[in-house]
């Protein structure tokens, strides 16, 4: 699934940060500089990375933290995606306590005072002296050379702690939508969109539980390994989903890529929710399935394992980069059926071409993932969303057309957007009255849509996994002239 936002790594950022970690480093040598926690110093360059140069908070703690032991990488993990998440409260506060906008503070200053905040406010352990101290000279060593910045951050944040959490954090209310943002820290439109469509109730829930950690679910991989067996031999405690007999929920943390399973190919980050999408899909061994935007591959290599690895499942990927991964991840993963070819999903097939099973998984907004992807909600605009719509209309025609009378058409995205989904789905069956809409409450009574009928919505307040709609459509005649 592809998100929208510009990617980290670029020569300049990465210039710009090593400049910033050599001052830092010749500063802190100084007489009279106090050392930071290692953690903490370490959210404090994803913040700054994540809102001064639009990295990606994943891929920024990624370059980061690669020299921190398992704990300060865990706390700095916690520290930056709650600094960032929770960016909306974070600046009212700010605004409040210091008695100007965010917007007039120096980056550094205001990073320090994020980074600070949260910590106070959202977590537990560390004494307040400790975070006050350590925001200070984060502050004094990368902000302006005056004393005012670093002086702000000691004045705010002592008196934040002063105040206390409860207090803080109790003033803020949820009955509207522009309070609910300030509250929840999203962005004032999405509160709206799900107020709308949810109401406030749902809305609320939906908004509180994207601020709680995501699931880290597994999915086992069948073409090599059984479930009881992989998760006797995990080494972290999960438990399972009778639903899902391949997935493991982790109960505790785990290096993944460290794991023998992990390298054996047994096992596959993924949520429950995108697991679900490849069980409606419901794959025979011996089809052909055809998956478009399939890259990074999860699903393409959960219906090859649904498929007993026998058929074909075309895995279409117009990004190379990304198709490179997919071929990685489907060797890793043992699925031999899967077959990688580069190319636009948007484009029809040759004529002939025909599929027994087609999946469409587009680009979307996401907004289904807001809990694991802590930045996602600040880059998601309402005009990224009018221009997916169409990508998604177009890529969802060229997947009808290429499926055999009589097949299955699925069409999933991570995202709770009306627009995006089941208003995607009536625009799509009103052209093409040639295709009928399962019912597929009948098969998931426990992830139904809230306002739809016959389609499926995960949602992360309700279902505790990742926000997925699917609907499932069938080929029942050919179309008349002119359609598709």
């Amino acid at each position: 699934m592809v998100h929208p936002g510009g990617r980290d790594g670029g020569s300049k950022g990465g210039r710009e940060d090593g400049v910033a970690r050599s001052r830092r480093e010749r500063l802190q040598s100084r007489a009279g500089a106090a050392p930071v926690a290692p953690a903490r110093r370490c959210a404090y360059a994803v913040v700054r990375r994540v809102f001064e140069h639009g990295a990606y908070a994943d891929r920024a703690l990624q370059s980061e933290a690669r020299d921190l032991d398992a704990r300060d990488r865990s706390l700095a993990m916690r520290l930056a995606y709650g600094a960032v998440q929770r960016r909306g409260t974070l600046d009212h506060l700010i605004e409040r306590l210091a008695e100007r906008p965010p917007a007039r503070l120096d980056a550094p200053v205001l990073a320090a005072l994020r980074l600070g905040l949260y910590e106070l406010l959202y977590l537990s352990g560390a004494p307040d002296r400790a975070i006050v101290a350590d925001s200070v000279e984060l502050a004094k060593i990368h902000g302006p050379p005056a004393r005012a910045g670093h002086g702000l951050v000691n004045a705010v944040l002592r008196r934040a702690a002063r105040e206390g959490a409860a207090a803080l954090l109790g003033d803020l209310r949820e009955d509207t939508p522009e309070h609910a943002a300030i509250a929840h820290s999203h962005p004032q439109w999405i509160v709206c969109l799900w107020w709308e469509e949810l109401g406030a109730v749902e809305a609320r829930a939906l908004l509180a539980a994207d601020n709680e950690p995501s699931e880290i679910a597994l999915r086992v991989n069948t073409l090599v390994a059984d479930p009881t067996t992989v998760a006797r031999e995990l080494g972290a405690p999960a438990h399972t989903d009778p639903e899902l007999p391949e997935a493991l929920v982790l109960d505790g943390p785990l290096d993944l890529h460290a794991s023998s399973t992990w390298r054996a190919g047994a096992i596959l980050a993924q949520s429950r929710a995108a697991m679900l999408v490849a069980r409606v899909l419901d794959p025979q061994p011996g089809q052909r399935v055809l998956d478009l935007c399939a890259a990074p591959g999860g699903k393409s290599t959960h219906i090859a394992a649904l498929m007993g690895d026998e058929g074909e499942v075309l895995a279409v990927e117009r990004n190379p980069a990304r198709a490179a991964e997919l071929r990685d991840t489907a060797r890793r993963l043992r699925a031999q059926s899967v077959r990688v070819e580069i190319s636009d999903a948007a484009l029809s097939r040759p004529e002939g071409d025909l599929f027994d099973r087609v999946l469409v998984d587009p680009p979307c907004s996401g907004l289904g993932t807001l809990q694991a992807r802590a930045d996602l909600r600040w880059r998601v605009t309402p005009e990224q969303v009018s221009q997916m719509v169409k990508a998604q209309a177009a890529i969802l025609t060229a997947g009808a057309r290429a499926l055999r009378p009589g097949g299955v058409l699925v069409y999933a995205t991570c995202t709770i957007s009306p627009e995006e989904n089941e208003r995607q789905i009536e625009r799509f069956l009103d052209r093409n009255p040639h295709f009928a809409l399962d019912d597929l409450t009948n098969e998931q009574q426990i992830h139904t849509h809230p306002r739809a009928p016959k389609v499926l919505l995960t949602m992360p307040h309700r279902d505790r996994t990742a926000g997925f709609f699917i609907a499932r459509m069938r080929r029942v005649r050919d179309p008349s002239p002119g359609r598709l």
